[in-house]
């Protein structure tokens, strides 16, 4: 792959390059450099690498970088055309084997920056056949920093799955939800507050509360998308745009708008964002919201579902696989269990992003790569069980019509229709009675005479909801 020369160890072939730092053993067949090897040996903690996402969005900044510097003369056509070209394989993840600097590594993603400079100046370098040498410093990460290119790649990344992964999930979820309260508004149960006995109401209404959340969440997330769409690029190290050519900044920002076809923009103060991670950290608690609110409807769900003998079991869910390895025939709510499990993750990468923000001190957040990996991954998760809780539970949904009644008749709290014909205290005797005697409303007001037509009226469910 790399056209360089090779020297020999004892076991294994390597070449030989150098940094600041002094030589070090590279493997041939590698695009990336000294930098980046340093980091590989010296940050071998988790094994986890940033992911596609944000690698494009790293090859989508050098391209349209390369593209600007050409355009404003800071950059020869020829090495221009090679690194575009470089950039351009990174974006469609041709190069993915190449980034391999672990989540945990240097403060800022310096590490990762010069991992993106060293690849595609290594093959831009081979595109050019070895006729000219592109340096990944002062060719590729030229008008850059790792300061001001990170932060914006986070952003990148994040706007362009949200856009066109998450948002569409969330509004097939909502879909879901809405056709199925549709399809169940005319099934009266029993509702339920502290766990306990509530007054009728309809299934489809009680699934009407999960559509609206979701729409609601749905909308949060597009106000708060509209803030990532602020990157800092041209800002350098600190912001004030040291060696930088003047009209750098708006073409730049065009370039990435016109890659991307999403608006992004100066932000509204350079310095507020090269100290500060306020986007993903506003648009995480949004995640985390969202994931309260999946944890809600998923237990309910289980609840409803319960059973199916020994449990409320007013709906049912679709088997998707056995659920025990004793019991034969046993399907658990295997989904909803899977989604719950995902929004504690979430809720608990929040808590992360916020002590990560918390790092930030004077121009920088050293706390970066930490911070692009759970935000980036809490978005990946949360697209990935909700389409997965959409298509696999949510449309399979099938109502028991027959517990749902049964449970609703036998309801001690039917008696709050009686208040206004029999005051309060007389309507909790009977309610008391009926509990004490293991007996419906109905059938204590019939034992007692008391069952008018007024009261019957009274107690169809139809006519409390």
């Amino acid at each position: 792959m790399i056209k360089k020369e090779k020297s020999m160890s004892s076991k294994n072939k390597y070449r030989l390059e150098n940094d600041t730092l002094g030589n070090i053993m590279i493997s041939p067949d590698a695009y990336y450099g000294p930098q980046t090897q340093r980091a590989v040996e010296n940050f071998q903690i988790s094994g986890i690498r940033l992911p596609r996402s944000f690698i494009k969005a790293q090859g989508i900044i050098k391209a349209s970088c390369a593209s600007v510097n050409v355009e404003l003369g800071s950059l020869s056509p020829e090495m221009g055309k090679a690194i575009i070209q470089a950039s351009e394989e990174v974006i469609e993840g041709k190069l993915d084997d190449n980034f391999v600097v672990d989540v945990y590594q240097a403060g800022a993603g310096t590490s990762q920056n010069m991992n993106a400079n060293e690849v595609i100046a290594n093959r831009a370098t081979e595109i050019l056949g070895g006729s000219q040498k592109i340096h990944s410093n002062d060719h590729v990460n030229m008008s850059q920093s790792t300061n001001d290119t990170f932060p914006s790649a986070l952003n990148i990344a994040a706007a362009e799955t949200i856009n066109l992964r998450l948002l569409p999930a969330l509004l097939e979820l909502e879909q879901e939800f809405q056709k199925k309260s549709d399809q169940f508004m005319s099934v009266l149960k029993s509702g339920r507050t502290h766990l306990h006995d509530g007054v009728p109401m309809r299934l489809g209404q009680e699934l009407s509360g999960y559509t609206s959340i979701i729409h609601d969440i749905y909308l949060q997330l597009e106000r708060r998308l509209d803030t990532l769409y602020q990157i800092g690029l041209g800002g350098k190290a600190i912001g004030t745009k040291i060696n930088l050519h003047p009209n750098y900044i708006q073409k730049v920002i065009c370039e990435v708008n016109n890659r991307t076809k999403l608006p992004f923009r100066e932000p509204v103060n350079i310095f507020s964002f090269m100290q500060n991670m306020n986007e993903p950290i506003r648009c995480m608690m949004t995640l985390k919201e969202l994931a309260i609110h999946l944890i809600k409807i998923t237990s309910d769900l289980r609840l409803l579902s319960s059973g199916p003998r020994t449990g409320l079991a007013e709906i049912t869910l679709p088997p998707i696989q056995p659920g025990s390895t004793i019991m034969p025939g046993k399907i658990n709510p295997a989904i909803l269990e899977m989604t719950h499990m995902v929004c504690c993750q979430v809720i608990g990468y929040e808590t992360a992003i916020a002590t990560a923000g918390l790092a930030g001190q004077l121009e920088i957040n050293v706390m970066m790569p930490l911070i692009a990996h759970t935000f980036l991954h809490s978005i990946e998760l949360l697209t990935n069980s909700i389409y997965t809780l959409s298509k696999k539970c949510i449309n399979g949904i099938e109502a028991n019509v027959e517990m749902c009644k049964k449970w609703m008749e036998d309801s001690l709290s039917l008696v709050t229709a009686l208040s206004p014909i029999m005051g309060y205290d007389i309507a909790s005797q009977i309610g008391m009675k009926a509990d004490e005697e293991n007996k419906t409303i109905k059938q204590v007001l019939e034992a007692q005479g008391l069952l008018t037509e007024e009261i019957i009226n009274a107690l169809d469910p139809n006519n409390m909801v």
